[in-house]
């Protein structure tokens, strides 16, 4: 799947982001342009420590100008790859098809430090109980190209044959699956798990790790390899105010929630989806086994990602498939986080 979260927002909500980013510009210049960020979505909650980081002035003190680039249909490892961002919203799948075709990208921080996606079934379904019943069962999903294999391999591994039907429905997959006309989606459980909760309609959930399936940075933020080895001052007070962001919403989730919602007004059609959303974060993703917020490991780069380059669907520069692994630690750096 191309993990991007998909909140429940206004149609309005572009208009009001690109207001936003007028007034994203964070406190002064203080040292070069803006510092350009391309968000792969509309705000929601896996944005929320960039938008604490604005409201709570920590880009202000850095002496930072930071515009946030609302969403269009370019990826932002491509915007970012090129240089038209400096930073971006980034998962580590869609990450590691980039890197591996020669996207100018690096992972500067952990964002989710585990899966928040998750197999995800209607909890009414009483006919599955585990990922080998889907068998047979009709998957919504986006066309990501290592989205199958990976479902296949948990399917696999809990004794099914890893055998189903494949819809692709982009962000119609999960109103299909609420609806009945999909068996299974992969949804964010701090949004779409908790839209549908709200909804009336929850679902039933199964992480990928409780199948032996390695776990993995959800969301990253990734910088302009390029823009970071010729600006290392400005991106380490950069990624240091974001930290402090995504900090601040570890430690004071509701607070965080607010300053998402005061920053977007009206993007959001219920409170309790960001509010919610921000809780679970704060519990379960936002901090790693040590309780540090932001921090990368080689093992769990190679994990995921190593599994995408055993199946064959990662591509080098030339299209031609890559099974041969690289060093993952080159794809990452932990320097400009406090620590």
């Amino acid at each position: 799947m191309l993990s991007r979260a998909r909140p429940v927002v206004l149609l309005a909500t572009l208009l009001l982001v690109l207001s936003a980013c007028g007034s994203g510009a964070s406190g002064p210049a203080g040292g070069g342009e803006p510092i350009r960020v391309a968000l792969d979505w509309t705000p929601n909650t896996n944005h929320i420590g960039l938008f604490a980081a604005q409201q709570a002035g920590f880009f202000r003190e850095a002496g930072l100008d930071v515009e946030f680039l609302p969403y269009n249909a370019t990826a932002p490892e491509t915007l970012v790859g090129s240089g038209a961002a400096d930073f971006g919203i980034s998962f580590q799948d869609t990450f590691t098809y980039s890197r591996a075709a020669g996207a100018d990208i690096t992972s500067v921080m952990a964002i989710l430090q585990h899966w928040s996606s998750a197999i995800a079934v209607r909890a009414d379904r009483t006919d599955i109980r585990s990922p080998r019943d889907l068998d047979g069962k009709v998957y919504a999903g986006f066309g990501g190209p290592g989205e199958v294999p990976k479902l296949q391999a948990v399917i696999r591994a809990d004794g099914g044959r890893g055998e189903f039907a494949t819809e692709i429905l982009d962000t119609a997959a999960y109103e299909a699956l609420y609806a009945g006309r999909a068996d299974f989606a992969e949804p964010f459980a701090h949004v779409e798990g908790v839209e549908a909760e709200l909804r009336g309609e929850p679902l039933k959930m199964f992480r990928f790790t409780d199948h032996g399936f390695p776990d993995a940075y959800n969301v990253l933020l990734a910088g302009n390899t390029t823009w970071l080895q010729e600006n290392p001052d400005r991106a380490r007070a950069f990624v240091q105010a974001v930290q402090r962001g995504y900090t601040l919403a570890a430690d004071r989730p509701a607070e965080a929630a607010r300053m998402l919602k005061e920053a977007n007004p009206g993007a959001f059609t219920d409170d309790a989806l960001v509010d919610r959303g921000a809780e679970l974060l704060a519990r379960e993703y936002l901090r790693d086994e040590q309780g540090r917020v932001g921090v990368q490991t080689a093992q769990r780069w190679a994990g995921f990602s190593g599994f995408l380059y055993d199946t064959g669907t990662v591509t080098g520069p030339d299209g031609a498939p890559v099974r041969e692994k690289p060093d993952f630690s080159t794809w990452f750096t932990n320097d400009y986080l406090v620590r």
